[in-house]
């Protein structure tokens, strides 16, 4: 019940949600401590994009330079957490979803060389979000160069 209970949640967060497409630019300090806490992120790691399907000190999915990453943070229980990422060397595919179903986000779906998967999600405008797609696979491309 608890996992139906979360994904309702999060079909009705990311319908309801005003969030926009972020750049490095746009987050606060407090943003970056949060992604280098979570080992999203290193020092010399450049972020570009950056989307929350709620509060970003609750979910986030971004791409940088060297990898795509998803958090779910729950605030009640922090077994409950899904923190997920991948280097570009260790992405096997990416396939696009642009449209899956009226009550969910499009998403990037990330499979890995050992064949396991995870989505990063992001909304907004038709030509944000096709540029969000299409940038972060141009660097996974770009990278295994």
């Amino acid at each position: 019940m608890t996992k139906l209970f979360r994904l309702f949640a999060l079909i009705i967060l990311c319908v309801s949600c005003g969030n926009k497409i972020e750049t490095a630019s746009t987050l606060t300090k407090q943003d970056f401590d949060r992604l280098r806490s979570l080992n999203l992120l290193d020092s010399s790691e450049q972020l570009y994009k950056f989307y929350s399907e709620f509060k970003k000190n609750v979910a986030g999915n971004f791409y940088t330079d060297k990898r795509l990453a998803s958090y779910w943070l729950d605030e009640h229980d922090k077994s409950k957490n899904k923190i997920e990422f991948a280097f570009y060397k260790n992405v096997a595919k990416i396939d696009t979803v642009y449209y899956s179903g009226s009550t969910f986000c499009p998403y990037l779906r990330i499979t890995r060389n050992d064949s396991s998967s995870f989505k990063v999600c992001v909304d907004g405008k038709k030509k944000e979000i096709t540029e969000f797609f299409n940038d972060a696979i141009a660097k996974w491309k770009q990278s295994n160069n």
